[in-house]
């Protein structure tokens, strides 16, 4: 196991939090849940050795009768029984395992891995009520059983087992969720596919397919970034194009309402409220919440508060990357040209969108940009600030996506620029700038001392208009553990 282990690029909070399991004294029940292709099963695979006392993995759309059948198939291989048995309900199913699991030598932690479990919960299966009686009235009353489920429907995982309100409730005794890579984990993936492009070239795919592993798998070193895009998503019948017909409905139960919310902040590109969010999609109250919640458990969405109001007018904005992309650009001209990407890949269009896709990565690494700042060790607080003028009034709006208030009475407005080149600020942009600050100060009333944080891919030109910048994180320091 230990080899394997150390070949898994990250997720060293997910390995502990297995580790720990093994080595307690009690049975565990353990959830790893996280978005399609995040790389749930290999982790708990590669974690495990494939070493399982029993594994069993669900299968999509079928019945009850065949995933019974294909249960007792799993049970047949891990028992060694001369004759494959026949259940008819998931009691039986699961009484068949107890006698099985209770055979083995009692010294040793016995390790049972359910996979894509939504899939097996057929209607009118009772497979969650049954899967009760097996924790509640023997698993749990052992020391030695590990039992792991894992399953890409988030919205099942947390609402049938996580937040059970029956009896699995509060039996859930490790809750791992899988993120997607950081841009530091994903540089460890490709290089261990000799995949060596440069960290320009690495954070430009990042925009394009964020941070899922099976996503980077399925790219060809022997092509440059372009060729690529142009086959994984451009291409008839390309990979990439395709994911996104099951990417939803993989994760979401009634994922029309998911796709619904998407849709908006996808054409909202400074984010939405949840009001502005409920009038452009019709969905109210408790729905609504539950759309959002598991969004953002999953990381297609983000929210922040808006600077002085916890409580209200939280902004919520897109940052799934792969959807941000596939409604930009593969929606609309998949199928027209085979190579789209490497005949606009220069465009002004698609510059665009990399100035916008720079600012959702820098969001989504918050840790980074603390730590090169040296702030790690003080307690911040991350929003965003929306200015919205009254009705006849001359003033201008305006929005600060980022800024980070620090408990030692310090601002960091953040401002975020991708380019090619280091950044040169105009006189034009400066004096925005300063009747920004000047404007936040006297519509927050805020005493805290403001500074301009320029967030770069290869930092700002030492020029005329340098001084407005008080502090600079670049493109290297996202690219940190």
């Amino acid at each position: 196991m230990n080899a394997m282990i150390e070949k898994m690029i990250g997720r060293e909070r997910e390995k502990a939090e297995l580790r720990r399991s093994m080595e307690s004294d009690r049975s565990e029940f353990v959830i790893v849940y996280g978005r399609r292709r995040v790389g749930k099963t290999y982790l708990v695979d590669h974690f495990f050795n494939f070493k399982y006392d029993f594994s069993f993995v669900g299968g999509h759309r079928l019945s009850k009768v065949r995933q019974l059948r294909n249960f007792a198939k799993s049970l047949k291989k891990y028992a060694h029984l001369k004759r494959q048995p026949v259940f008819s309900e998931w009691y039986d199913a699961f009484d068949a395992l107890e006698e099985y699991l209770e055979s083995l030598p009692k010294d040793n932690r016995k390790v049972v891995f359910f996979d894509e479990m939504p899939w097996i919960d057929t209607p009118q299966s009772e497979f969650v009520n049954a899967l009760e009686m097996f924790w509640n009235g023997w698993a749990a009353r052992r020391s030695d059983i590990v039992f792991v489920a894992s399953g890409s429907s988030t919205s099942w995982m947390v609402d049938k087992i996580v937040e059970n309100q029956g009896g699995l409730h509060g039996r859930v005794t490790n809750n791992i969720y899988v993120r997607p890579f950081t841009l530091y984990e994903t540089e460890q993936y490709l290089q261990s596919r000799n995949i060596n492009w440069d960290r320009y070239q690495i954070l430009q795919t990042y925009m394009t397919i964020g941070g899922i592993p099976f996503y980077y798998s399925l790219l060809d070193s022997r092509e440059s970034l372009v060729q690529n895009i142009d086959r994984l998503f451009f291409r008839q019948n390309g990979d990439l194009c395709t994911e996104f017909e099951e990417l939803y409905n993989a994760l979401f139960t009634h994922a029309d309402k998911y796709v619904s919310v998407v849709q908006a902040l996808n054409k909202v590109r400074e984010g939405m409220t949840r009001d502005e969010i409920s009038k452009t999609t019709g969905l109210k109250d408790s729905i609504l919440t539950t759309v959002l919640r598991n969004l953002e458990r999953c990381d297609f969405i983000i929210r922040y508060s808006q600077y002085g109001n916890r409580t209200k007018g939280a902004i919520y904005r897109l940052v799934d990357f792969y959807t941000l992309f596939y409604y930009r650009f593969v929606d609309a001209h998949h199928g027209k040209d085979e190579q789209w990407w490497s005949h606009h890949f220069q465009s002004h269009s698609i510059e665009s969108w990399q100035g916008m896709s720079f600012e959702l990565i820098c969001l989504t690494h918050l840790n980074q940009i603390k730590r090169s700042l040296g702030i790690s060790g003080i307690a911040t607080e991350a929003s965003s600030w929306r200015y919205v003028p009254s009705k006849g009034s001359k003033e201008n709006g305006m929005q600060i996506d980022l800024l980070i208030d620090r408990a030692d009475r310090i601002i960091n407005l953040c401002e975020m620029k991708f380019s090619v080149h280091s950044y040169t600020i105009t006189k034009d942009y400066e004096q925005s700038l300063r009747k920004q600050m000047e404007i936040f100060k006297d519509k927050t009333k805020t005493a805290k001392s403001l500074v301009n944080t320029f967030v770069t891919t290869f930092g700002v030109s030492n020029g005329l208009h340098y001084s407005i910048v008080g502090s600079e994180v670049t493109m290297d320091d996202l690219f940190e553990p």
